[in-house]
């Protein structure tokens, strides 16, 4: 990791930069792809998968006995883990319900809001080397609370041509009601577009490659939404005195084998922690199994020592880290004043796996500085705000003037009307 000591304020452009891919260059085959699927379905999935993923299938559907099976491969250990961690994402989703907010603006004039389902959410979940199970719980759990109808699932099949059996053992603890055999730029696709077998879905959710990144925001242009823009993930440790090296070095080591182009980036305001750092590095990640990996993300890493807990926080801010971990003699104060960040750990205890896992808050955030406009997905990720109103004819007797003269000065004079028909027969 790269090491700067105090670096001035203009010259933080480029110490904020993030190793995005350019999705332009990948337009043109997502183009091909969504086209190819949305004009031939479940044939198109059929030539991608055997082009992208090597493998001839026929069926992308999850037959029921393949639950039974996941169920009995799984060892209870991890049965009792992924059951522990549904069991605090729910109290924690669960939490986030809220009431029907109701209001009489003015007498007469009663107004209030509603949330909604959305009725068919689409699921994406990576495959390959590290099949992500724990985002089917960060994803169909709250789906679920939320009361989705349809919550389906996209995953890319494996080597043999299947899914991992704790994928399906996870999907279907959690409530997902349907498992498809497909990944990549076609997954989306199929899910923006449906296939013969798999349905059109309102909203995708879930991280993925670059292509997968560049297929979703392709989807928003047919009508769905997604969850937020997504990149490579990230991770910020801000660390002093009081924070121990070892356990800063571990969580930076954590999101750096997520990927090459991962990021993670360590602020200080105490110099002499980044060569502490720096040693627990070298020697956790010659241990590492994903050490090439984790090895090339810390190229794209940094470490920065500020003069000032004041340069340390606007530089924090600035960055907007998808992760964030606080260990610092002054907690409160990096608590209180940070205003662009996905997830927050506080302390020394608090490493960010908790959140990746099982401590009940949401892993899918906002990356590449996104959190200076988006939150994390949560209960409201998967619902829909609905306004109401109910007027009496003393309230239109009361607003219905202001309404007149409000269409009149736009120009919009049916409005005006609609206003003054009602009037003229309540006067009558």
């Amino acid at each position: 990791m790269k090491q700067y000591i105090n670096p001035n304020s203009k010259d933080w452009g480029v110490l904020l930069e993030r190793p995005t891919a350019n999705y332009k260059d990948l337009e043109p085959l997502v183009d091909q792809v969504f086209l190819q699927v949305k004009s031939k379905g479940n044939e198109a999935l059929i030539g991608y998968t055997l082009e992208f993923d090597k493998q001839k299938l026929t069926s992308f559907s999850v037959e029921s006995v393949a639950y039974d099976l996941a169920k009995k491969a799984i060892s209870s250990d991890l049965k009792k883990a992924i059951q522990q961690a549904k069991s605090n994402i729910e109290s924690f989703h669960t939490a986030q319900k809220t009431d029907k907010v109701s209001v009489e603006t003015q007498p007469g004039v009663e107004c209030w809001q509603e949330k909604r389902p959305i009725e068919s959410v689409g699921l994406y979940i990576p495959g390959g080397s590290a099949p992500l199970f724990s985002t089917i719980l960060m994803l169909a759990i709250p789906a679920k609370i939320a009361g989705c109808k349809e919550i389906v699932l996209c995953t890319p099949p494996d080597s043999k041509g299947n899914i991992p059996d704790v994928i399906l053992y996870t999907a279907h603890l959690c409530g997902v009601t349907q498992v498809f055999k497909v990944g990549g730029i076609q997954a989306i696709a199929a899910m923006t577009f449906g296939t013969e077998t798999i349905p059109k879905v309102f909203k995708i959710f879930g991280p993925g490659n670059q292509y997968v990144t560049a297929a979703k925001q392709m989807a928003t242009q047919y009508q769905v939404a997604i969850d937020m823009p997504a990149g490579p993930s990230e991770l910020l440790v801000v660390a002093d005195q009081s924070a121990n090296a070892a356990y800063v070095a571990s969580d930076l080591l954590s999101q750096a084998e997520h990927g090459t182009d991962s990021q993670v980036i360590l602020i200080t305001t105490y110099l002499p922690i980044l060569e502490k750092v720096s040693a627990e590095i070298e020697k956790q990640l010659a241990l590492l199994p994903r050490k090439v990996i984790a090895k090339q993300a810390l190229e794209n890493s940094k470490m920065i020592a500020f003069e000032s807990n004041k340069d340390a926080i606007t530089f924090i801010n600035q960055y907007g880290p998808e992760h964030y971990i606080i260990c610092m003699e002054e907690q409160e104060l990096y608590i209180d004043q940070i205003t662009n960040a996905g997830s927050v750990f506080i302390g020394n205890y608090t490493p960010e796996s908790a959140g990746d896992y099982a401590s009940g808050t949401n892993h899918t955030l906002p990356t590449n500085g996104y959190t200076k406009q988006y939150s994390g997905v949560n209960l409201d990720s998967f619902l829909k705000q609905m306004t109401f109103q109910k007027i009496s004819k003393k309230g239109i007797q009361n607003l219905g003037p202001s309404i007149e003269l409000m269409a009149e000065a736009e120009g919009l004079q049916a409005h005006k009307n609609a206003v003054s028909l009602r009037l003229n027969d309540l006067n009558q």
